[in-house]
């Protein structure tokens, strides 16, 4: 179980350009920690996990397992393995043969292969399904398939790309708690990509949020969500996302009723844009903001109001079902609850 660490990493696709996909790229990911990259599609998240797999070269900098320097080493040698998103499965082959493949290319001995996939297929539920081809597998099912064979290679550590995707959202939430308790069970260090919120905040350790502009911020789930560094990540962590309003004089009558300051005085404090998550605003009988539409999410609801001229709708969640269209609502906000950052869009500390 390596801790992989990158080192004034860079990686550009087209050698004789300036075009970086990363630029001195510095990450460490501890030894048996589980680290979930996210950010938007064309971030790099993929092409980091393809790094660290040997499976995309390094253009400049290092990257090493513990002290040991891979840059060059094959993708064979590095002892880990990856779980894609399309599975990658054999059709042609038993489920048994798609997840003893890689142990019999290795040249184990039947006797060892068939111990190790029994394990698997222990592990994963798959005992049943051993003798059945690919084809006559539900989602779920070929996704355990997959985690099987990269279970029973033993790796140094597991790197999962949007494994759970294909998947609809029952079978998602079964399979990110099978996935978690195969980390707890093994303890390997564990590399995952991810576009869905949830997945990242139950999942990981710590999580790496990219853009495409690099690294935004490495920290726990409660770090980045309580925390944010900048706008970016502010913007990006959340299921549901963090009202920014600028500190300008269209967005006033919403700045008085957040922070009950002006936007000058607000400016004059150097802060730029006043953040308030959804969770934090709570509702009362008033009328300081209007309802202007209501997302029913079962126990709880999005509700959008308006406030007074101010161009953009201010969100709260809240668990009042008999909030409706038109109603007008009092808004209270705790102030140690706000987030405030100047004017770069770097978070301001309280």
């Amino acid at each position: 179980m390596p801790n992989i660490v990158f080192h004034q990493v860079n990686k550009r696709f087209d050698e004789r350009a300036d075009r970086h996909v990363f630029r001195d790229l510095n990450l460490h990911i501890r030894k048996g920690e589980f680290t979930v990259l996210v950010g938007p599609s064309g971030c790099g998240k993929s092409t980091l996990l393809r790094m660290i797999a040997g499976l995309e070269p390094v253009s400049g900098g290092e990257l090493s397992f513990d002290e040991l320097r891979v840059n060059e080493l094959p993708p064979v040698k590095r002892g880990v393995a990856m779980v894609f998103q399309n599975y990658a499965l054999y059709a042609h082959m038993t489920v048994y043969d798609n997840i003893g493949f890689g142990l019999k290319i290795a040249g184990l001995s039947k006797a060892e292969r068939h111990a190790l996939i029994l394990d698997a297929a222990r592990q994963l539920q798959l005992e049943e399904l051993l003798q059945r081809k690919p084809t006559q597998l539900s989602g779920g099912q070929r996704q355990r398939v997959a985690i099987g064979r990269a279970i029973v290679r033993k790796p140094t550590a597991f790197l999962f790309d949007e494994p759970l995707s294909n998947l609809d959202a029952n079978l998602r939430a079964q399979m990110r708690a099978e996935i978690a308790e195969l980390h707890r069970k093994h303890g390997v260090t564990t590399v995952y990509v991810t576009h869905d919120q949830v997945e990242a905040m139950t999942l990981a350790d710590r999580i790496v949020v990219l853009s495409r502009h690099g690294l935004e911020q490495f920290g726990t789930p409660d770090e980045l969500f309580d925390t944010p560094a900048n706008l970016f990540v502010a913007g990006f962590m959340g299921s549901h996302r963090m009202n920014l309003v600028p500190v300008d004089e269209p967005h006033a009558p919403l700045l008085q009723l957040l922070t009950g300051q002006s936007p000058a005085a607000l400016a004059a404090a150097g802060i730029g844009t006043i953040g308030a998550r959804p969770e934090d605003i709570e509702l009362s009988d008033g009328s300081a903001a209007s309802v202007q539409l209501v997302e029913r999410l079962g126990a709880e609801s999005l509700v959008h109001l308006t406030v007074a001229s101010s161009p953009a709708p201010l969100c709260a969640l809240s668990n009042d079902r008999s909030i409706a269209f038109g109603q007008g609502r009092a808004v209270r906000m705790p102030s140690h609850k706000l987030h405030r950052f100047d004017p770069e869009g770097n978070r301001i500390a309280p």
